[in-house]
């Protein structure tokens, strides 16, 4: 399992569009990844449950992967919310 924290940092709030990119950026990967925020525990390839964080720039979130590419993931998730959107897509 591998954890990270990171800070949000996009260019555009969490609304639709960047939570949908990032579920796709995270269903690439074949280990569970999650975001933790707010004491929740919520999956990353769930576009509802990315949803129900309503995350916002500044806020610290967790991310955490597990799984055979759980590197990779973590990295590229952390990558995207820290706004270098080309290193993760």
């Amino acid at each position: 399992m591998k954890k990270q924290t990171v800070k949000v940092s996009l260019n555009e709030d969490m609304d639709t569009r960047p939570i949908a990119m990032l579920v796709q950026v995270a269903s690439q990967y074949d280990s569970s990844v999650y975001i933790e925020y707010d004491s929740k525990h919520v999956n990353a390839k769930s576009i509802m449950g990315m949803m129900t964080l309503a995350l916002k720039n500044g806020d610290d979130v967790d991310v955490v992967a597990d799984g055979a590419d759980e590197d990779d993931a973590a990295d590229t998730i952390a990558k995207y919310l820290t706004g270098d959107v080309k290193a993760a897509v």
